[in-house]
């Protein structure tokens, strides 16, 4: 795994808290639970959005017939004592415990998945924190997927209590280890990435060679 040596982001409140009171806070306060302090989450660009939209389509139609559920990124969940987290998508699988309608999950979901943003401090939550975290908690499938690097990493938790990797790719048509009948397109996937403009502050592609050398 790809460990990077950044700090992670500073707490967004010095008042320390248990997981309940962190649960109860309104919808539209943001942040994670980190050894009872409340820590700021990344801002996700539009290419975050529209990769995590993908995903949950491509869960629901899968999983939805087959009884099971699919979670967006608002929902929290007791990954450890004092530690609380917020899956970018979650799939719990028919047959299993199912969540709570509301407050917090102390269920752990069958897939949980987050998607990277650019910056060193959240690739390194999601690639080592929240690796170790998941896998404590009892996360049988973690899905990994950096729109920078345009790549899909699945790890699956062994009988030791770690993860190993089930499948990395960046491109083509892949069926999914654990999810039987999930055949996810990632050419199709990065081609709506690519319909995104640039980057503020970044020169469109058409005008690139206007630009000086």
């Amino acid at each position: 795994m790809v460990q990077a040596a950044a700090r992670s982001p500073a707490p967004a409140s010095g008042r320390r808290m248990s997981l309940v009171e962190w649960a109860g806070l309104p919808e539209d306060e943001p942040g994670e639970l980190v050894d009872g302090l409340l820590v700021e989450e990344e801002v996700s660009g539009y290419v975050h959005e529209v990769v995590v939209g993908w995903l949950i389509h491509m869960l629901r139609a899968w999983i939805t017939p087959r009884g099971g559920l699919v979670g967006g990124s608002d929902a929290k969940f007791a990954v450890k004592p004092q530690r609380g987290r917020k899956p970018d998508v979650t799939v719990f699988f028919p047959g299993n415990r199912r969540p709570p309608a509301r407050g917090l999950v102390r269920i752990p979901p069958d897939i949980a998945v987050e998607v990277v943003s650019p910056t060193p401090s959240d690739g390194r939550r999601d690639r080592v924190e929240k690796l170790r975290e998941y896998a404590a908690f009892g996360v049988r499938w973690y899905w990994i997927v950096d729109p920078q690097l345009r790549s899909i990493e699945v790890l699956e938790l062994g009988a030791d209590g770690r993860y190993a990797h089930a499948l990395d790719a960046t491109d083509g048509s892949i069926d999914v280890p654990g999810c039987e009948g999930l055949r996810l397109d990632l050419d199709a996937l990065w081609g709506e990435v690519d319909l995104l403009g640039a980057e503020e502050g970044e020169a469109p592609e058409e005008d690139q060679e206007s630009l000086p050398r």
